[in-house]
């Protein structure tokens, strides 16, 4: 692995290592639960906490915790968060609780927050675990209110519930069914993809003057 510093261990995650928009990763709740803002809004919430939790904690048990059952020991313990996670969602957002259902009991396979685990908070100190989770849970956060509120706008006529268009606006229904999904995501890939393209070409006509 490559030397960074925390600095970048911070950084990394929110843009150049998003786990949604350019690793693909945590797809999952990214194209369910994005429908409405409030929706990815306590979805984001949700994985942020566990994320940083249990990046925390096993980065200071990873010299307790025996090689040979590291992976089942790190999904327990991120159970136990996304445990806690689904309680205070309960208690303090029984709406998206309710909106959200199956998909909170799923973070604890979400590949997104295992893999940290073994490849970065397994291996570095506390103080770096941390930042790499907030970095990476502020841009998965990004990724998913950026999802949300892009179908909420086409797909209700609104944002934060609050109406946006006239009566005659005809919500484009799609948007909040699955497919609305898989279209948010490849239009956004599609949008960064031209834009990185266009920041290359002008870095090198730069150069060439």
């Amino acid at each position: 692995m490559k030397a960074t510093t925390p600095g970048q261990d911070f950084v990394r995650g929110i843009w150049k290592e998003n786990p949604v928009l350019i690793q693909m990763l945590g797809l999952c709740p990214a194209l369910a639960v994005t429908n409405t803002v409030k929706n990815a809004l306590a979805m984001s919430a949700a994985t942020f906490f566990v994320l940083t939790c249990s990046s925390v904690l096993i980065s200071s048990l990873k010299n307790l915790i025996p090689k040979e059952v590291r992976i089942s020991s790190y999904i327990l313990v991120i159970a136990t968060f996304v445990t806690l996670a689904d309680m205070l969602l309960q208690a303090y957002a029984p709406v998206q609780h309710k909106e959200l259902g199956a998909f909170i009991a799923l973070i604890v396979v979400n590949c997104m927050i295992l893999g940290r685990q073994e490849a970065f908070s397994s291996r570095n100190t506390v103080y770096r675990s941390l930042l790499d989770a907030i970095g990476v849970g502020i841009g998965f956060t990004i990724a998913l209110v950026m999802m949300g509120g892009f179908r909420e706008i086409l797909g209700i006529g609104a944002f934060f519930e609050i109406p946006l268009f006239g009566p005659n606006f005809e919500p484009w229904v799609v948007m909040v069914l699955p497919a609305g999904g898989f279209l948010t995501l490849g239009f956004i890939i599609l949008g960064l993809g031209v834009f990185e393209q266009r920041r290359k070409a002008r870095q090198a006509q730069g150069e060439v003057a």
